[in-house]
């Protein structure tokens, strides 16, 4: 009886155990942004390959273990991110996002910082065997990552704009690496950060309370309503305006082109949503406007796999 007794509290203590390793795996996994950052580096390598890769065959592009060590760097440092900016937003989670702190909560704070620390150095570590100018592109991107989450994101329209810039970085870099600039890039990166900076402002009008609480000032808290939602429909007309001239301007085709043509009719319905003064609304704009982003990346994926057959 005693046996079988035991034998339970040993099968009982393993379940446990088990289950706070695999609690503490995904919490890590959360708090640094992992899935954000595998999004981020599909996104990085089709935009590379499709995009700012003109000249080089696929074999070569494969091969190229300069581009690949720099999105390696890139995937840390978003990760490293991720870390620090949980680190510094922590108080606002619980109320924000009580199921991931709840999760999160399972590791200590300090072994997220001993992780930032690592995936920081990793990532530096790397970028100056690649080259000194990487090494040096690496430590301004994390530095500003580390500023946005201990300063920046609390100031009005600063924190929105540098949250952007910094989502962008390594698009730019990539850009800049392979000197592929063209009216159309301009034109598709004005786009996205347009994009982006109505996700991100609409993404703070779903936690304008606890973000004032907590001394976030930003456009949603700060603005009457009628004022802030002005702002994002200005955006938004404006990124029409931008669709209309990539069309029109740049001779883009294929799959971009039915992208920016059907874009125009998804922001329209994104702007009637948001004259619907409601949190349903703004949360169903927020959701349409990421879903819209993830298409252009697989519209990017499908023109560039079309171009190169």
């Amino acid at each position: 009886m005693n046996s079988e007794k035991e034998s339970f509290q040993q099968k009982d203590y393993i379940q446990k155990s088990l289950f706070y390793r695999f609690s503490q795996f995904v919490g890590f996994l959360l708090g640094a942004r992992f899935f954000v950052a595998i999004l981020l580096t599909f996104a990085l390598y089709v935009s590379t390959f499709f995009l700012f890769n003109q000249d080089e065959s696929f074999r070569k592009f494969v091969f190229d273990f300069k581009v690949h060590g720099i999105i390696f760097c890139t995937v840390l440092t978003i990760l490293a991110g991720g870390i620090i900016n949980q680190f510094y937003d922590f108080e606002k989670d619980h109320i924000v996002k009580p199921f991931r702190t709840r999760i999160q909560s399972f590791i200590k704070q300090k072994y997220f910082l001993y992780a930032y620390l690592g995936l920081s150095i990793i990532s530096l570590s790397v970028a100056w065997l690649i080259s000194h100018k990487v090494f040096v592109f690496f430590v301004i991107y994390q530095f500003f990552m580390w500023f946005y989450s201990h300063k920046l994101s609390r100031i009005l329209i600063v924190n929105n704009l540098t949250f952007v810039s910094l989502t962008l970085y390594p698009f730019f870099g990539m850009m800049v690496y392979y000197e592929t600039f063209s009216k159309k890039v301009l034109l598709m990166a004005i786009f996205l950060f347009l994009i982006l900076l109505c996700i991100d402002i609409v993404k703070d009008s779903l936690t304008k309370s606890v973000d004032k609480a907590f001394g976030y000032t930003t456009i949603p808290n700060y603005f009457k309503s009628k004022n802030y939602k002005g702002i994002i429909i200005f955006l938004l007309i404006v990124t029409m305006a931008v669709s209309m001239k990539l069309i029109m301007r740049t001779g883009i085709t294929g799959f971009m082109a039915y992208y920016f043509t059907g874009g125009m009719f998804v922001l329209i319905v994104c702007i009637y949503l948001l004259l619907n003064a409601s949190r349903k609304s703004n949360f169903l704009t927020l959701n349409i406007l990421r879903l819209w982003v993830f298409v252009g990346i697989i519209a990017m994926l499908l023109n560039g796999l079309e171009g190169k057959l």
